[in-house]
């Protein structure tokens, strides 16, 4: 059956000499694996390695079989070519973690349309913005509402947030309990859209305090979820 959807990249890794497999999050199919044969060897290939840089955007011709696990690709299109992210050092950073994060959350073989647009239109604002360095944080705490562990925000004001139930305590129960500084900046998150992003300021200290509390987030909800290898050197480039 030959489908036709845009996709975004998530990973690719060698496969014996010439191959490659690449691992995309698809509109209509949700996440699908490609086997692409001879890419590495054969330069005149409709099917250009340059496509398939972490997050590109891309329009793909698929010849799906079901039951496969790695599927073939026909025709291979830029959906959009974007003017920094693969080419800007500390975007670049962003691209890298943020394509782990995503290839290890991402697991269902089925459509979810608003949570493509959701991956597809922030990408695009990061593309065109000056002022990102919060970006991430954003993201991660957005990407948790599409995978069903959304902070509970009915009792805002309370002065603790359980990252084990997902909600707001009147008491700190446990040490997944948060208070301080991460505490006052998921609030003010939790109200901010990505154009507002830039009025929030935090250092860098803060900021990778509350990206570690984040993805203990993360663990704590999504069982096979590890934090991104690449976590150490995205810290490096931000401070």
């Amino acid at each position: 059956m030959l489908i036709t959807t845009n996709a975004i990249v998530l990973s690719k890794l060698k496969y014996k000499d010439h191959d490659l497999i690449v691992k995309c999050y698809t509109q209509h199919l949700g996440v699908v694996s490609f086997l692409l044969r001879g890419i590495l060897k054969n330069k005149k290939s409709n099917t250009k390695l340059a496509y398939f840089q972490p997050l590109s955007q891309l329009q793909l011709s698929i010849n799906y079989k079901e039951n496969r696990s790695l599927q073939g690709i026909g025709d291979t299109k830029m959906n959009h070519v974007y003017s920094s992210l693969h080419t800007h050092v500390l975007k670049s950073a962003i691209v890298m973690f943020l394509s782990e994060v995503l290839s290890s959350t991402l697991k269902e073989e089925e459509p979810n349309e608003t949570l493509f647009s959701f991956i597809e239109t922030t990408l695009l604002w990061l593309d065109e913005q000056a002022d990102y360095s919060n970006f991430h944080l954003l993201f991660l705490l957005n990407l948790s509402k599409y995978l069903g562990f959304y902070p509970d925000t009915t009792h805002l004001d309370y002065a603790y947030f359980s990252l084990k139930e997902g909600k707001f305590e009147t008491n700190q129960h446990d040490n997944y309990t948060i208070s301080g500084e991460n505490l006052i900046l998921l609030k003010q998150l939790l109200g901010t859209t990505f154009d507002a992003l830039p009025a929030v300021k935090i250092n860098s200290k803060q900021r990778q305090s509350f990206l570690s509390m984040m993805l203990l987030y993360f663990e704590l909800h999504l069982g096979s979820f590890k934090p991104p290898k690449s976590l150490q050197i995205f810290n490096q480039v931000f401070n």
